[in-house]
């Protein structure tokens, strides 16, 4: 079972792949959402959860979703005919930091995908190509919350801290026009669905290839959370605008 199996099987409770709870998402949609009639992108979209829910909120919003996995794109497919929005949305199998559109889009998205451009500063700049002028960029990456502990840092990466991290977003040319932090609550309860969703469907499946693996994912992952990382790690969403030059 390789890794894109586990991730997806660990968010089928929690779609969303990053700690948001419903209420969050719709409220920072709103925000990032210009007008009702917006073209939004979605860079590593994965199963295009966020571009799925603003398509449902919007009948006039048109959106374009970008990632490498097949898995998660025809799952977006599936998903996008059950809400009949499918006429509405296109989704693109590539490297999200190779895409290249002849148009320009209104909101761009990524949230927990960061990696995929090395960091959120090289997202933001690969965002800025795609977008139109009024445009928004909803962002989404961690932070440390509290002084992480080597285990931590070793798992998660090297982040910054919160206003160090918003510090840095101002100083590339960006205002922040609305935020959420995710809640403990949030933070939790993701956690608690990856985990529990990829060891109920292993307890459901003990004789499917891959179950005892999917298990132990399971529990490597619920010990990394609960002794390495749950009380350091936040998680900050941000809508951003781009700062004019003559006011930065």
């Amino acid at each position: 079972m390789n890794r894109e199996h586990i991730s997806r099987l660990a968010h089928a409770d929690h779609p969303i792949a990053a700690p948001l709870d419903d209420d969050a998402v719709r409220r920072l949609l709103d925000r990032g959402i210009p007008r009702p009639d917006a073209r939004i992108l979605d860079l590593g979209c994965g199963g295009a959860e966020w571009l799925l829910r603003a398509l449902a909120a919007h009948p006039r919003l048109r959106a374009e979703g970008v990632d490498v996995s097949p898995r998660a794109l025809a799952h977006a497919r599936e998903r996008a005919n059950a809400l009949g929005v499918e006429d509405r949305l296109v989704l693109h199998q590539q490297d999200a930091a190779d895409f290249t559109a002849p148009h320009t889009f209104d909101l761009v998205v990524s949230v927990g995908a960061t990696h995929a451009f090395g960091g959120p500063l090289a997202t933001l700049a690969a965002a800025r190509k795609h977008l139109a002028p009024g445009g928004r960029v909803l962002l989404g990456d961690g932070f440390w919350e509290r002084e992480p502990g080597p285990d931590a840092v070793e798992m998660l990466g090297d982040l910054d801290d919160l206003p160090t991290f918003v510090d840095r977003v101002l100083a590339d040319g960006w205002t922040p026009v609305h935020g959420h932090i995710s809640t403990r609550g949030e933070l939790d309860a993701y956690e608690w669905a990856w985990t529990g969703s990829l060891a109920a469907w292993a307890l459901d499946h003990p004789g499917e290839p891959g179950s005892a693996q999917a298990l132990e994912a399971a529990g490597v992952h619920r010990a990394e959370w609960l002794r390495g990382y749950r009380d350091a790690f936040g998680f900050v969403t941000l809508v951003l605008r781009p700062t004019p030059t003559d006011l930065a």
